[in-house]
């Protein structure tokens, strides 16, 4: 497990005690690790007992400590419900629920931040990047960069993601956009508040 030193750099300083406490409590095995582009932190019971929470090294403090109590719901979820629930079931979603509760106050997150995290968690998502409205305020506290949102792109915009594939974006579906490969003409769909750097 990281030292609690290492772990309180990464988070709101008003939510070391109370996180404190969990890590104690649960006995979590806290692994920070290098930046993972498909998620931003993970649960796993290991195979000989025991478990592990990674949770990325990350410069928001505020979309971290999110990370680490979303990682401690499942632990404490699949401590007390077993290991056939759902991932982000209903029991996982009362764990999260009542663990985030004494961390919504305004000591810990700026106002804006508060308000869209108070309607999130009436019924928390599997991810806080499919809460669209909640990913848009969470990344304002992420360092500056010059990157887009797929929804301020035009409709036959280019678009390059993190790993160097480019895009044209297409029309919305329901809740996604449609975009169609550069290279290999395959259609992917693309969350509205995923962040691209747009191609001139």
């Amino acid at each position: 497990m990281e030292s609690l030193t290492d772990i309180k750099n990464y988070v709101p300083i008003a939510s070391f005690d109370q996180l404190s406490e969990y890590l104690s409590q649960w006995q979590v095995n806290l692994i920070i690790t290098r930046k993972r582009h498909t998620k931003h932190g993970d649960f796993r019971a290991l195979p000989k007992g025991g478990h592990q929470i990674t949770v990325n090294e990350m410069p928001n403090p505020y979309r971290f400590l999110i990370t680490t109590l979303h990682e401690i719901a499942h632990l404490v979820a699949f401590k007390d419900f077993g290991p056939r629930i759902k991932p982000h079931g209903k029991e996982w979603k009362q764990v999260f629920k009542k663990i985030m509760l004494p961390f919504l106050v305004p000591e810990i997150f700026p106002d804006e931040l508060l308000r869209v995290l108070q309607l999130h968690f009436r019924n928390p998502k599997a991810s806080s990047d499919t809460d669209t409205q909640l990913a848009v305020v969470l990344n304002k506290f992420d360092p500056a960069n010059e990157k887009n949102y797929i929804f301020e792109l035009e409709s036959g915009s280019v678009f390059e993601i993190h790993n160097g594939r480019r895009f044209i974006r297409g029309k919305k579906r329901t809740k996604r956009y449609e975009c169609r490969e550069v290279e290999g003409k395959r259609l992917y769909l693309f969350s509205p508040h995923a962040q691209v750097i747009k191609i001139e």
